[in-house]
């Protein structure tokens, strides 16, 4: 199923007054994941966007090299 495709399964209850969105925790993470990627693509699209206007200089374009920052992640 795709985020687009939960955000149409949302079933919708009024509770004291509140009116409510109910859909299943499965279909939350669905939601989760697909909104994860639509952000690292904008992240990767910025990134890559910035590359080409420093004419393909990563340095320039504020990339970092793998072997100075691989020990932060471990």
């Amino acid at each position: 199923m795709t985020g687009l495709e939960v955000l149409h399964s949302v079933q919708f209850v009024t509770v004291k007054g509140k009116h409510l969105a109910v859909l299943s925790a499965e279909d939350w993470d669905v939601l989760i994941e697909w909104l994860e990627n639509l952000e690292d693509a904008q992240i990767a699209q910025k990134a890559f966007a910035n590359l080409k206007a420093a004419g393909g200089d990563r340095t320039s374009a504020g990339w970092l090299k793998w072997d100075d920052v691989e020990q932060e992640l471990e």
